[in-house]
């Protein structure tokens, strides 16, 4: 349903990608790859629509993020290129689509802007009531129950002041009328974007609906879980409470966390928390980042140009696209797998074990330990005199201890 229901859509954001796309005949003037009327005009010629639909696909795509616009410029979306290989990318277009059900259509004229956002607000609810019926619900029902939301969002807003109170606080306004067209354009926008239908005085979700709303209880629920503090922590200090979990809890509270806020500030965070010293930090970042999955990828892959993030962003697309998590250390360099053995083994010395830090040896590349001092000394990370230091101070060879030491010498007076 959800590929069905966005199938225009994607087919205009193709349109725009194939005939706007860098190189290609600009449909503009000024060559960007904007929907001007030229631009509505050419799309509605080359596909056989009028320009008014071109138009309302264009709107779709870009809420469902098939299209992305920076400025003047639009691009095609992660979700786009994945359209026919992954049913999950397909999905999470139409539950963004979804999210933003009151852009899809325009606002009655008349109510105040705070009416408005009060609807938004109380309208979940209306969709949970509508979930649990399963079946077609009366309109005067839902006008029903969205007035008693609004008034206890009203209520909820009332502040009692501190000190003396003369006269008690005023009760809060009564819902009215107006509320009425308004759960109409509610109700309509949402039918828009295929969560429901509403027709004769009823309204109904549709299963693909029914799926969200179930969807959207269960994040809820799943937040609900998380461990005390760290679902309301910054990504910093949320990963600093995971660094003690067995994988499976940590993934299990990575979810909660994610399920609390919007999927590109939260990405944005982690990948800010990876830019810090603290090298486990960075590795835990990544994990979580495996949780977001694809629509982190445009992300991940900006990172690609900063030396700190590079090796563990190559090793997280490489999974993404595939390749088995065994096998993806093949898609980095000789100087990038010594770098993230460094990196890593900085990790290992802050946090773990001395034992950990003697075994995180055979992880790596060289064959011998002569080798592999020789491309440490070279990679040049910053934490390598540290980590060389706590290696010959944790190792039991006495010989081997003594050439890691000497190359922790000499990275620190910087011979040879």
């Amino acid at each position: 349903m959800a590929r069905s229901g966005l199938a225009a859509a994607a087919r205009v954001a193709r349109w725009a990608d194939s005939a706007l796309g860098p190189g290609r005949d600009a449909a503009t003037a000024d060559g960007k790859a904007t929907l001007s009327v030229a631009t509505a005009e050419l799309a509605a010629s080359d596909l056989g629509l009028t320009a008014a639909q071109v138009r309302a696909d264009w709107d779709t795509a870009r809420l469902a993020g098939l299209v992305e616009v920076h400025g003047d410029r639009a691009r095609p979306g992660w979700r786009l290129r994945a359209w026919d290989r992954d049913d999950s990318a397909v999905l999470r277009g139409w539950v963004a689509l979804f999210d933003a059900w009151s852009l899809a259509c325009p606002e009655p004229e008349g109510p105040e802007p705070a009416a408005v956002a009060e609807v938004v607000s109380a309208m979940p609810q209306v969709l949970s009531f509508l979930q649990l019926s399963a079946g077609p619900v009366p309109v005067p029902q839902l006008l029903d129950l969205l007035e008693q939301r609004v008034t206890e969002l009203r209520t909820e807003r009332c502040e009692i002041p501190y000190g003396p109170q003369p006269e008690p606080a005023p009760e809060p306004e009564p819902c009215d009328a107006p509320l009425a067209p308004l759960l109409d354009w509610a109700l309509r926008a949402l039918a828009s974007v295929g969560a429901l239908t509403y027709g004769d005085g009823q309204a109904t979700l549709t299963p693909l609906g029914s799926w969200a709303v179930w969807v959207k209880l269960e994040q809820i629920c799943v937040a609900a879980q998380s461990p005390a503090g760290n679902i309301e922590q910054a990504a910093e200090d949320m990963l600093r409470g995971c660094a003690q979990l067995r994988p499976n809890a940590a993934r299990a509270e990575y979810r909660a966390w994610l399920a609390a806020r919007p999927v590109g500030s939260a990405v944005t965070e982690l990948l800010d928390a990876a830019r810090g010293e603290d090298a486990l930090l960075r590795g835990l970042a990544f994990e979580a980042l495996r949780v977001v999955g694809a629509p982190a990828e445009p992300d991940v892959r900006a990172v690609l140009d900063e030396p700190t993030l590079r090796p563990y962003a190559l090793l997280w697309l490489a999974e993404h696209d595939g390749v088995d998590a065994e096998d993806a250390h093949e898609v980095l360099t000789r100087e990038e797998a010594t770098w993230l053995w460094v990196d890593t083994a900085a990790a290992v010395a802050d946090h773990g074990e001395a034992p950990m830090l003697v075994r995180h040896l055979e992880s790596a590349v060289q064959p011998t330990i002569p080798a592999l001092l020789d491309e440490v000394r070279a990679v040049g990370h910053p934490r390598t005199v540290q980590v060389l230091v706590a290696l010959a101070a944790a190792h039991p060879d006495p010989a081997l201890a003594k050439a890691v030491r000497r190359a922790a010498f000499q990275v620190h007076t910087g011979g040879s």
